[in-house]
C-alpha cells in the first residue's frame, strides 16, 4: 500500500446489535482490502453453512478468525479506500473488550463513525426459529425515525463538546447496501446530510462520501518521536517485533530507540507496514518494527518507544492534569485510584491530590483544595501512577497526554495532562546492537 492517498484510522463504535460488523465488512467488502479469492472461498463456505444469503458481517467474522488464529501484523484486510483516503479500520467491532480497548484504540482513530440501530427491537425480530435471517421487512425507512435519531444523538453529542452541524448523519442499510456507497431507493425523502465547520462545507448523500469529509488531523512529524506499543510478537526467523502507532516524529530503520518507562535502549534493525518494508514511518502509520536483543518479556503494550537521542520517552512518578467527571454515582475524593486510560496503557493511578475546581467553559478557579468532586465537575489534580507508566503534557505530545477514567465498567471521567513530574532514572538496559550503533555514529 503506497503513499499516494492520505491514510485515515476509523473506528466504528455503537451498541452490539447496532450493526457495527455488517456496516463494516460492507465497507471492507466493496472498497477493500479483501481480494476476491477470498471473498469466493468465504462465499462458498457461506453458502455451505446455510448462510446463502451471504452476510457481510459474517466477512469480519471470517477475518477475526483468521486474525485470532495467527498472530499476523497484517492489518492491510481491514482497509478499504474512498476517493480521497486510505481508510484503516481500527478495532473489529463486537469484542468482549471492545470498551476497553474503545479508550486505547479510539486514541488512534482520526475519526468514529457512530452506528445507531433505526429499528425498535429490530434485530431481535430479524431473526426467526432456524437462525437463517429473514429478509428485514422492519427495516425502519421512515422520514420520522430518522429525524428523532437525528434530534436524540445531536442533543447527546452536543452534551459531550461536539457541534452537531459539524457531524454528518447518513441513514443507512448495511445489509442491503442503502446510501453505502450509491444512493437509495428505499428512502426517496432522505435530500443528504450537510455539514458546516469552520474549515469546511458539505453535503452529500452516502456513507461513503461523508468519509471523505473527514478532516486529516495535522500530523506532528517535527516532534521527536513517540510510538506507544500495542503489542509486541515473537516471530520466528525474525525476532522480536513490537506494534503500534507513529504518534509523532518518524522512525526509521537503524535509528537507536529508548522504551519506557523500562528503559531499554536498543537498535531498529527493519520498519514494516502491510508486509512492505518502510524506509520511514510517519505519524499516523501502523508498523511493525524489529528490534535487537531484546526479548518479548523485556517490553510491552503500554511502553512507549522514542529515539533516545531526541527528548528520549520516560516514566512518570507523577503527573497533574485537568479532569472533569462524567457520570460517577457518588463523590471523589483525594486516594481514589481508578484504572487510567492513556494512549495503550491501561493503569491505576491515585488521585493524589485535588487542588482546585474549576469551571468547566472558561478554565477560571472556583475553589481551592476541594474535598470532593462529583459528576459534572471540573478539577486540576495530581495523580500518581500505581505502576510505572510513560505519559507527556497534552501540549507537548497530546495522542499521550488525554486519558480515560475508568471504573465499575464505565468511563467515569476524562482528562489532559497539564505537566509531568519525569523519573530522573539511572542508567536503563542499552543492548549491544544499540552501543555498536552509538559507536559507529560517532
Amino acid at each position: 500500500m503506497g503513499k499516494e492517498k492520505i491514510h485515515i484510522n476509523i473506528v466504528v463504535i455503537g451498541h452490539v446489535d447496532s450493526g457495527k460488523s455488517t456496516t463494516t465488512g460492507h465497507l471492507i467488502y466493496k472498497c477493500g482490502g479483501i481480494d476476491k479469492r477470498t471473498i469466493e472461498k468465504f462465499e462458498k463456505e457461506a453458502a455451505e453453512m446455510g448462510k446463502g444469503s451471504f452476510k457481510y458481517a459474517w466477512v469480519l467474522d471470517k477475518l477475526k478468525a483468521e486474525r485470532e488464529r495467527g498472530i499476523t501484523i497484517d492489518i492491510s484486510l481491514w482497509k478499504f479506500e474512498t476517493t480521497k483516503y486510505y481508510i484503516t479500520i481500527i478495532d473489529a467491532p463486537g469484542h468482549r473488550d471492545f470498551i476497553k480497548n474503545m479508550i486505547t484504540g479510539t486514541s488512534q482513530a482520526d475519526c468514529a463513525v457512530l452506528t445507531v440501530a433505526a429499528g425498535v427491537g429490530e434485530f431481535e425480530a430479524g431473526i426467526s426459529k432456524n437462525g437463517q435471517t429473514r429478509e428485514h421487512a422492519l427495516l425502519a425507512y421512515t422520514e420520522k425515525r430518522y429525524d428523532e435519531i437525528v434530534k436524540e444523538v445531536s442533543a447527546y453529542i452536543k452534551k459531550i463538546g461536539y457541534s452537531p452541524a459539524s457531524v454528518p448523519f447518513v441513514p443507512i442499510s448495511g445489509w442491503h447496501g442503502d446510501n453505502m456507497l450509491e444512493q437509495s431507493s428505499n428512502m426517496p425523502w432522505f435530500k443528504g446530510w450537510k455539514l458546516n465547520r469552520k474549515e469546511q462545507h458539505a453535503s452529500g448523500i452516502t456513507l461513503l462520501e461523508a468519509l471523505d469529509t473527514i478532516m486529516p488531523p495535522t500530523r506532528p512529524t517535527d516532534k521527536p518521536l513517540r510510538l506507544p506499543l500495542q503489542d509486541v510478537y515473537k516471530i520466528g526467523g525474525i525476532g522480536t517485533v513490537p506494534v503500534g502507532r507513529v504518534e509523532t516524529g518518524i522512525l526509521r530503520p537503524s535509528m537507536v530507540v529508548t522504551f519506557a518507562p523500562v528503559n531499554i535502549t536498543t537498535e531498529v534493525k527493519s520498519v514494516e507496514m502491510h508486509h512492505e518494508s518502510l524506509s520511514e514511518a510517519m505519524p499516523g502509520d501502523n508498523v511493525g518494527f524489529n528490534v535487537k536483543n531484546v526479548s518479548v518479556k523485556d517490553i510491552r503494550r503500554g511502553n512507549v518507544c522514542g529515539d533516545s537521542k531526541s527528548d528520549p520517552p520516560q516514566q512518570a512518578s507523577g503527573f497533574t492534569a485537568q479532569v472533569i467527571i462524567l457520570n460517577h454515582p457518588g463523590q471523589i475524593s483525594a486516594g481514589y485510584s481508578p484504572v487510567i486510560d492513556c494512549h495503550t496503557a491501561h493503569i491505576a493511578c491515585k488521585f493524589a491530590e485535588l487542588k482546585e475546581k474549576i469551571d468547566r467553559r472558561s478554565g477560571k478557579k472556583l475553589e481551592d483544595n476541594p474535598k470532593s468532586l462529583k459528576s459534572g465537575d471540573a478539577a486540576i489534580v495530581d495523580m500518581i501512577p500505581g505502576k510505572p507508566m510513560c505519559v507527556e503534557s497534552f501540549s507537548q505530545y497530546p495522542p499521550l497526554g488525554r486519558f480515560a477514567v475508568r471504573d465499575m465498567r464505565q468511563t467515569v471521567a476524562v482528562g489532559v495532562i497539564k505537566s509531568v513530574d519525569k523519573k530522573i532514572g539511572g542508567s536503563g538496559k542499552v543492548t549491544k546492537s544499540a552501543q555498536k550503533a552509538q559507536k559507529s555514529a560517532k
